[in-house]
């Protein structure tokens, strides 16, 4: 029994194993069921073959497009574990090595397929075959019949009462999407441009509907969701005119804050990201960094909410504000540009130029 198991393993081992996406031995079937490979060329009716030539350096090209996908993926997961994130810079460099690392691979590997397919599949000439498409006579006739006799048993050409009260029933159907259009609004014009904050509208505290004396607002970091006062229910006007209040050590603001319309260095900013319009509240009171957290926009509120990071185009826009006789905070005006979003300034400025032509 144990000679006999060795001359099987024996005679296994002098069997030549196949490669992993070799072709089968001569005569062999394939996975397919096809016959196995040959060296004389396969000709199929209707097939065109590429040149050997030119298929060859398609191989080449194919072949050299499928390492470079390799090495992208492998920088890419490289890049993954070398470009760790936690400050914008570094985020900025990780997001960069692994878009770049990712598009290489995937091009390449789109690439050579696509060489591929052009440069050293075989083409078909292909016809498909179809019946005429129109019915045969009698077939029509026998519709036409079938047709008119549905129509007289409904009795819709009997019976004149039906037939007008249905079509008038129906009539008004065609106008109710016209009618819904109504609810779609007039068009916004210029009112995107302004607010409800005007001079001497209060500053009131968000959910609690109170004012704030700025003798109160008195610690470095401080933040605060503010709204307009008479409009603390008035979703319309809150979507445009919402404030954050971040009060500042005088040595903290930057140029880019207008000192003029701050008061004991609080500082009234649009809560309105200016990329698509998210509530951007998010505060970092160590670096002054205000975040939108939809899109990781970034901004210095030290610096007059300039944009330091992510898709925002433009600052949050700063309200003038003051105290009025008992000491409340006030607007001083409205925003001197539109909140919001970049595309509503373009929208107002559009209409605007419509209305002056």
């Amino acid at each position: 029994m144990t000679e006999n198991s060795n001359d099987i393993e024996q005679a296994e081992d002098r069997v030549p194993r196949r490669v992993i996406g070799t072709p089968p031995p001569r005569g062999e079937a394939s996975a397919l069921g096809a016959p196995a490979s040959t060296d004389e060329p396969i000709v199929y009716e209707g097939a065109t073959f590429p040149d050997p030539a030119k298929a060859r350096k398609a191989e080449r090209i194919v072949a050299l497009l499928f390492l470079v996908s390799f090495v992208g993926a492998v920088a890419f997961i490289a890049s993954y574990v070398a470009f760790q994130v936690g400050t914008i810079g570094r985020t900025q460099v990780s997001n960069f090595a692994l878009g770049s690392s990712l598009t290489v691979a995937l091009l390449a590997l789109a690439a050579g397929i696509v060489v591929w397919v052009r440069q050293i599949m075989p083409k078909y000439n292909l016809v498909q075959q179809r019946h005429p498409m129109v019915s045969d006579p009698e077939v029509r006739e026998s519709v036409a019949e079938t047709f008119l006799q549905g129509a007289n048993e409904s009795g819709f050409v009997k019976h004149k009462l039906l037939r007008r009260t249905l079509l008038l029933a129906a009539a008004p159907l065609g106008l109710l999407p016209l009618v819904l259009l109504k609810d779609l609004g007039p068009l916004p014009e210029t009112t995107l441009r302004h607010t409800v904050w005007k001079k001497g509208r209060r500053l009131m505290v968000e959910g609690t509907k109170q004012p704030i004396r700025a003798a109160d607002f008195n610690s470095p970091g401080g933040i605060l969701s503010v709204v307009p006062e008479g409009y603390e229910e008035d979703l319309n006007a809150l979507a445009k005119a919402t404030l954050i209040l971040i009060k500042f050590r005088p040595e903290d603001l930057k140029p880019g804050t207008k000192l003029n319309w701050t008061h004991d260095s609080i500082v009234a900013y649009s809560k309105i990201c200016t990329h698509v319009g998210c509530p951007a509240a998010l505060y970092e009171q160590t670096t002054h960094h205000i975040l939108c957290p939809c899109h990781q926009s970034t901004f210095d509120a030290a610096d007059g909410a300039k944009v330091i990071f992510g898709p925002a185009a433009r600052p949050l826009p700063q309200l003038p504000i003051g105290v009025d006789g008992e000491g409340y905070l006030i607007a001083q005006s409205d925003f001197n540009v539109p909140v919001g979003p970049s595309f509503w300034e373009r929208g107002d400025a559009e209409a605007e130029a419509r209305g002056q032509a």
